[in-house]
């Protein structure tokens, strides 16, 4: 479980191709914090530590995370938002993010504004997806490349969100370009509100 707050945006130094799995190797100022077995969000993505070497870490991604997130995509020298695990005695910052990314979604839009940044992104959807809770709603969260943030003026198939100079250069938020593919995660509670619904 997370909370969408990344800690710090760690490179990507290696990657392994293994059959159908990718083995990704990244450094950061907390490796020597982690345990292997730790789960920890790479952009949105919950992956499991696997080794701990040289002041780097190692994380699988199998194919179902390669074709559902934008993990396959990586290049070395790429900058990946990483969050470790909320600690239960600890302030919930965000909201809850549980690290399954829904889908991916498309930059199409960034406009510079008076001291911020508002980014417009395009996912696919369809009937199914909005019954089973897959859309955004004015004001809710939503989790874009593991960061929480707050929806604005959502459409049946694209959302905004408004960028404060810390969030941008903190995350890889000052990467994106038009066209960048990023990870998005809605919020659980409407995912149960939908299912539940479903059922009455």
């Amino acid at each position: 479980m997370f909370s969408g707050i990344v800690e710090e945006t760690a490179r990507v130094v290696s990657i392994e191709h293994e059959q159908d799995n990718v083995h990704l190797t990244l450094s950061c100022s907390f490796v020597e914090e982690l345990s292997i077995d730790q789960s920890v969000a790479h952009n949105g993505v919950c992956l499991t530590v696997v080794s701990i070497k040289d002041g780097t870490y190692t994380v699988t991604a199998m194919r179902e995370t390669l074709e559902c997130t934008n993990i396959g995509l990586l290049k070395v020298g790429d900058e990946v938002n990483v969050e470790r695990s909320m600690m239960m005695n600890g302030r919930l910052d965000g909201h809850i993010v549980q690290g399954h990314v829904d889908q991916t979604a498309r930059c199409v839009d960034i406009e510079e504004q008076e001291g911020s940044h508002q980014f417009t992104f395009k996912y696919d959807s369809n009937a199914n997806m909005v019954r089973r809770g897959y859309f955004c709603v004015d004001k809710g969260s939503v989790t874009v490349n593991g960061v929480s943030l707050t929806v604005c003026r959502p459409t049946e198939d694209t959302f905004q969100v408004c960028i404060i100079p810390y969030t941008f250069d903190h995350t890889n938020f000052h990467n994106f370009t038009v066209g960048t593919v990023v990870n998005i995660e809605f919020d659980i509670i409407g995912k149960y509100l939908a299912r539940m619904n479903s059922l009455l």
